[in-house]
């Protein structure tokens, strides 16, 4: 199945991307340094969240989509982005 990322969902995921990336940057940097092992442990933590919220916001479009093609116009199950950021919330609370 192909993803289909609207503007603000590619927006989302890239950001948090990014964020990541900066993220792993700085471990490196750190250890690098010699910098402080609970300092390094707490941002690769960072890095690691970042990590798990774009893994599960992609997860999230692509049930979102599944359902949606799925069901197309049966029932009334909210809005999209109701159902994308429910199902992004029940991935995070497995996380």
């Amino acid at each position: 199945m192909d993803l289909r990322f609207e503007g603000d969902e590619l927006k989302s995921v890239l950001n948090r991307l990014r964020r990541a990336q900066g993220q792993i940057s700085g471990v490196i940097r750190m250890i690098e340094e010699g910098r402080d092992c609970e300092e390094v442990v707490t941002q690769l933590a960072a890095a690691s969240r970042a990590l798990d919220r774009a893994g599960f916001a992609i997860i999230a479009t692509g049930l979102q989509q599944c359902l949606a093609d799925s069901v197309s116009g049966e029932g009334d199950a909210g809005s999209t982005d109701e159902v994308k950021a429910r199902l992004e919330k029940l991935f995070l609370s497995l996380a």
